[in-house]
């Protein structure tokens, strides 16, 4: 059985096509920057050259098509006919408290996605636009739907809740869901296998950092609190979304901008964030490239950031009474040691010690911390894939 696995980022897409009988992972590729001058798509196939297409992909639509003539490509694709691929499951970012558990797409399935653009405006549309030019394409085969917030449905009440008159929670389903919950059960599961130790004997904070960040306090297996919140704009500063602020600042450019309520939910979920406050990039690495160059406002960016995830770091390790270890994943996570170092610099009266020479690493499974660091410090490149890919085979099976 080959199932394609589709994962839609706010400004990316990652495929993977594995083959069940084994896990194996035929062919996988990535579609960055869409959306964003220097759209590419890079298709990997063990035992040969990379096949790189760089063309401009206006939305996840366009990136799909260029995914499938990929897979398919005369000299470098991994299928004859897209007829070998059995199904399709996709990264969905909210389906609220209706759709918690994995789903085949049906056209109700589509429309609670659709009514949930609400609560996830960056991702449910694109999410959206994979499930159907997959429909589209390949008529007729399943789609699987993943939920990005069902790992963190063991957060307690008093957690999820947020403080507002309790009829908004009865009316509009108003309260924490979290996101990149699939990235943060792989990580739940493959930590501990690497540790060798038992997933429920420990407590470790999980921090997906990329375009879209957030963290998971994670205690004997299970999600005690994450960042994000109702929508994926809670939290962290991200790329292009503000993370917390004050309430009032909305209330206050609403009025003083004359803004209504949808203008000002684009400003804070694409015009905010690293983009916004430097003026320069949504990207990360072109950030850190500027920030080197002496751009200030690039730097104020990255320092913001850096002091966000840091704050909520320890807070993590203090409602997980100490943690024994931290795991960084996600693009920035797993690729920028620049970044995992500032996180980690200055928190040895914590027990977090970071080895600079370990730490020059990109991509793969390394420890990190020092001998001496009471809390280990791990890189674990995320398989959500993976994660997706077990759900699709076992709903159509």
């Amino acid at each position: 059985m080959k199932i394609l696995v589709i994962n839609c980022g706010s400004s990316s897409l990652k495929y993977q096509l594995m083959d069940m009988e084994d896990e194996s992972i035929i062919g996988k590729g990535l579609v960055e920057r869409i959306g964003i001058p220097g759209s590419r798509i890079i298709h990997k196939v063990d035992g040969q050259e990379d096949y790189v297409v760089e063309e401009p992909m206006e939305n996840h639509k366009d990136a799909i098509k260029y995914v499938f003539d990929a897979l398919t490509h005369e000299k470098y694709g991994i299928v004859k006919s897209l007829d070998e691929i059995t199904g399709i499951g996709h990264r969905v970012l909210h389906g609220g408290e209706k759709l918690s558990e994995p789903v085949i797409v049906t056209e109700e399935v589509k429309e609670i996605i659709r009514d949930h653009i609400k609560f996830g405006p960056l991702h449910n549309p694109g999410n959206l636009m994979g499930i159907e030019a997959c429909e589209e394409i390949v008529p007729g085969k399943p789609n699987v739907a993943v939920f990005d917030t069902a790992f963190h449905q063991t957060m307690p009440d008093y957690v999820y809740m947020y403080p507002i008159p309790y009829e908004y929670y009865k009316k509009y389903a108003i309260r924490k869901y979290g996101f990149h919950g699939t990235s943060h059960k792989y990580i739940s599961y493959r930590l501990p296998e690497i540790m060798g130790v038992d997933r429920e004997d420990m407590n470790f904070v999980s921090l997906h950092l990329g375009n879209g960040s957030s963290l998971a306090a994670i205690r004997k297996g299970k999600v005690f609190d994450t960042s994000m919140g109702l929508t994926p704009l809670e939290g962290l500063e991200m790329g292009t979304r503000s993370g917390n602020v004050d309430p009032t600042v909305v209330t206050f450019l609403m009025e003083q901008e004359n803004l209504t309520p949808q203008q000002m939910n684009e400003i804070l979920n694409k015009k905010s964030g690293a983009l916004g406050v430097s003026g320069l990039s949504s990207d990360f690495r072109d950030l850190e490239d500027a920030a080197h160059e002496g751009h200030e406002r690039a730097e104020l960016a990255l320092d913001m950031f850096i002091i966000r995830v840091k704050r909520f770091l320890g807070a993590y390790i203090a409602e997980l009474d100490g943690c024994d270890a931290i795991a960084f994943t996600g693009g920035i996570g797993e690729n920028s040691k620049t970044i995992r170092h500032l996180v980690c610099k200055n928190l040895e009266h914590i027990g977090i010690e970071l080895d600079q020479e370990k730490n020059d690493v990109r991509g793969k499974e390394a420890l990190i911390s020092t001998e001496n660091s009471k809390v280990k410090i791990y890189v674990v490149p995320t398989n959500e894939e993976l994660m997706i890919a077990r759900d699709t085979k076992s709903l159509i099976s």
